[in-house]
Parts: structure tokens; sequence; C-alpha cells
């Protein structure tokens, strides 16, 4: 069962049409963060950039680097979909990738994380066997056939995104549709949807609309009875998030993502008309079965571990932010903080930060709401302020932060040294005061 499921021989339609769509759509991200301002806004203008903090050696290229940076990334992109040496040019755009996903917490986006994955998954496919210059110059040999388990390892990546996506939703403040309001408030000004995004009975669509899609979208579309109906719905839910959220490429990627679900002779007649369709029902189980096996037990193994892992740290992930990212967490809160950044010399002497003339508008609402941003602020102003030979202390004092709208409650304790402390990734950090969210 197991060896027919992974190991059977297909048809590579679906696999050649998204190395096509995926190409695209990188490089419009790519080009696209250069032209919005967001490359300009979250990489170059900020004097510190908030690296994830195991790779703070991470630092953008100075003058127009970064630009170039993108450039490439772009070019990169271009080429993955004309199949142009493609293992070359999506192994290097994900090497990039990864990089600019670790450079920059402040935009942080779990799509970006997705990219990640989706990337190295492509570095091991054979996605250029067919409809790309390296077979035209005959530098790879045509194919018309993929061995099964490029779908599965695909679908079962998705399951696990969607999936935990909408178990994530079913808190308090998404299950009363406060959250949805919050998410609306700032669409007020919209054109035509504006005043009906604000409708009670609207965020109770969009609320149970999210939770049930996230939920049985894929299940929906593996079944060939539900699957037209559940990809004309995936229309719908991700043009909607595309146009109310502006997430870029991401609601595009996912139907993108489709191709997958639906049979290989159906993508073949829409987009390859003229391939020679792989009718064998084969199965030829390699002689690297185990190490894949093991290889794959292990990377979803950690796919779902990730998400979970809040739940076995202190307090509530609403209020800490430990477990968050790499969970498929999304559109769950909003914070804002206040509070003031207090160093203390060697000489006993206090100065108060100016946090304005440090960070830009994003970081500094991330630094008095985010408790990792906050350290490693801490840890930046103990660098560039101190003086030789001398040891700083730095405090953030009157620390308060609101979630979700609900009054601001105490955050940071004022009488920890966030210079001086060390940053503990796979536990609660007991500087962070106890959350008063309900469970």
């Amino acid at each position: 069962m197991l060896n027919r499921l992974l190991f059977q021989k297909i048809d590579n339609s679906p696999l050649i049409i998204f190395r096509i769509f995926f190409g695209l759509l990188v490089s419009l991200e790519c080009f696209g963060a250069i032209a919005t301002g967001w490359l300009k806004r979250n990489i170059v203008e900020p004097k510190y950039t908030f690296p994830f903090i195991d790779f703070v050696w991470l630092e953008p290229l100075t003058g127009p680097g970064m630009y170039f940076y993108f450039s490439v990334m772009g070019i990169l992109g271009i080429c993955i979909a004309l199949g142009f040496k493609y293992r070359f040019s999506i192994l290097a755009f994900t090497i990039l990738w990864t990089g600019s996903y670790l450079m920059q917490k402040t935009a942080y986006n779990n799509h970006y994380y997705l990219l990640v994955l989706v990337s190295s998954l492509m570095c091991l496919f054979p996605a250029h066997t067919d409809y790309s210059l390296d077979v035209r110059m005959g530098k790879v040999q045509k194919e018309n056939s993929m061995y099964g388990y490029v779908k599965w390892i695909i679908v079962l990546q998705l399951f696990i995104v969607y999936t935990y996506a909408s178990i994530a939703k079913l808190y308090g403040d998404w299950l009363d549709f406060g959250m949805i309001e919050i998410l609306m408030k700032s669409k007020l000004d919209y054109p035509l949807v504006g005043n009906l995004l604000q409708k009670a009975w609207v965020h109770k669509i969009i609320g149970s609309f999210g939770i049930l899609f996230d939920f049985l979208v894929i299940p929906a579309l593996l079944w060939k009875p539900t699957r037209k109906g559940a990809f004309i719905a995936s229309i719908f839910f991700h043009l909607f998030n595309s146009i109310i959220f502006q997430i870029g490429i991401f609601p595009y990627l996912s139907l993108a993502f489709t191709v997958f679900f639906f049979e290989p002779e159906t993508i073949r007649k829409l987009f390859f008309k003229r391939k020679i369709p792989f009718s064998l029902q084969k199965t030829v189980v390699p002689n690297y079965k185990k190490p894949f096996l093991i290889v794959f037990g292990i990377y979803f193994l950690l796919q779902l571990i990730l998400p979970i892992r809040h739940y076995f740290i202190k307090d509530n992930v609403l209020w800490t932010e430990e477990g968050h990212r790499m969970s498929w967490r999304m559109m769950l809160r909003e914070r804002s903080g206040t509070g003031q950044f207090k160093v203390i010399r060697s000489n006993g002497k206090e100065l108060f930060i100016d946090i304005h003339k440090f960070l830009t508008i994003g970081q500094q609402r991330k630094v008095l709401s985010y408790p990792d941003f906050a350290w490693q602020f801490a840890q930046y102003l103990k660098q560039d302020l101190k003086q030789e030979g001398e040891e700083l202390s730095v405090y953030l004092i009157n620390s308060k932060v609101s979630i979700n709208g609900r009054p601001p409650a105490p955050f940071i304790d004022p009488n920890v040294d966030l210079a001086n402390i060390p940053w503990t990734p796979f536990k609660h950090s007991d500087w962070i005061l106890p959350s008063q969210l309900d469970d």
C-alpha cells in the first residue's frame, strides 16, 4: 500500500505547471518588494533589522546591495519558471530567500516561512524534466512522469498548514468574532465594501467560513465529488484575502497548489495539450526508499511538533508570543504596547531612551509589545551605547501591552536587566509578567 502510494509513477503535468506558476510568483514577490517599498522600509532603512535571534550574524548588504539581492532572487524566479539551470536556480533562490526571511522579523509573515519550506521541497523534485529550457538544451532527459510521493508531500504539507490554521482560530477572540471586527476596522475606507465589512453579520460569516474553509478544504479537494466546489470556494477565499488583506503572492500560490489535487490528465489537457500522456500504472521502488522515509519522516514530525510547542511553554501564547512563529497562527491578534527603555551606566548614571532615534515606526510598535523584540533591542542598546570597558544595564519600565483591544496590562518585569540575561528559546522567560488573559 505504502509503496503504491509513494512510488507509483504518475503523470508529472501538475508538477511542471506548478514550477512555472511558482517561479513567476516568487519573481513577482521579489520585484514587488522593491517596487512597493517593502524592502526599503523593512531591510534597507532600519539601523537594525531584528533578525531571528540565532541568526544575528545575518546582516543586510550595505548601499544598493539588498536591491541587487532581491533582483537576483527575482531573476532566479524567472529561471525557475523557464526551467533554466533549474537545480542551481531553485537551490540559489532557496538559500537567498531563507536568508532574507531570517534577516528581519518586523514584517514577519507565515507565508514567507511557507515559501522557505516549499522552495526547499522544490529543490528535491524533478520539476524541470519537461517544458523547460534544460530539456530543450539537452541538459536534462525529458520525462512525462514522476513519483507519487511528489504529490503527497505537497498535499501533506498543505494539510498541516490549513489544519493548524483552523485549530488556532478556535479561541475566544475569534469565536466571538471580536478579532474579525478588529481586522475590519482598518478597512473602513475601502471603496464599495468598506462599510459592509463593519457589519456584525459579515464578521460572523467571515469568522465561521475561515474556520470551516481551513479545516475542510484539503479533504474536499482530495475527494472528487467535492473537488470543484472546493476549488470555487478556494478562488473566492483567496481572492477575498488578496483584495482585503493585500498579502502578496500567498493567495495565488495557494491557488497554484490546487493543480496537485486534480487528475493529471485534466491538468495536461488544460496546460499542455501537446504533451505525451503518461498512462502506465507502474510501481518502481527506488534504492533510496529507506533514507527517503527517514528524512521525510523527521521533516513531517517537526512540522507536526512546531505548531503545538507553545502548549509545552508556560502561560498563554497570545500573551507571551513564545511558540507563535512557524505555527500557522495567522491573523489571531493585534498587539499594542507602551513603556520606556532605561539604560544604567557603570557609574550609576541613568539614560532614558528615545526609541524614535533608533527605530522605524513599525519597529517601535514591536519592541514595546513583543518580548523577543524588547530583549533584542536591549542587546542592541548595550552594544551601541557602551563606552570602552563599560558594562551597561537596560530595563524596560512602565511596560504595558494591550491584546485585541483589552485594557493594557503590565508586561515586562521592570526590575530585570534585559541586556544581561540569556535568551531561552525553548522555555518560558520569567521576565514576561503573568498574563491576565482567559485561557
